[in-house]
């Protein structure tokens, strides 16, 4: 499983959604400024940041929270 956060620079709401992931295994972050990153967020449908998807090995989405930072307890659940 891992966890895909997508921010930006200038995003007021993206230090509390890289709170809530700091310390979890398995994170990627991608920054949706630099070809790559935007690349990924428009694989996942990622519109706004922050956005935190949770996938499996296949890279299927099993949840997500878009445009907002989810609390760490929840994904913790998946982290597990």
């Amino acid at each position: 499983m891992t966890i895909k956060l997508f921010v930006r620079q200038d995003c007021p709401r993206c230090p509390a959604a890289k709170k809530a992931v700091e310390g979890l295994p398995d994170v990627e972050v991608f920054d949706v400024d630099v070809v790559d990153g935007l690349a990924e967020a428009h694989f996942y449908g990622v519109l706004s940041t922050p956005s935190v998807i949770v996938v499996d090995a296949a890279g299927r989405e099993l949840a997500g929270w878009r445009g907002e930072a989810p609390e760490r307890a929840r994904l913790r659940m998946y982290a597990e």
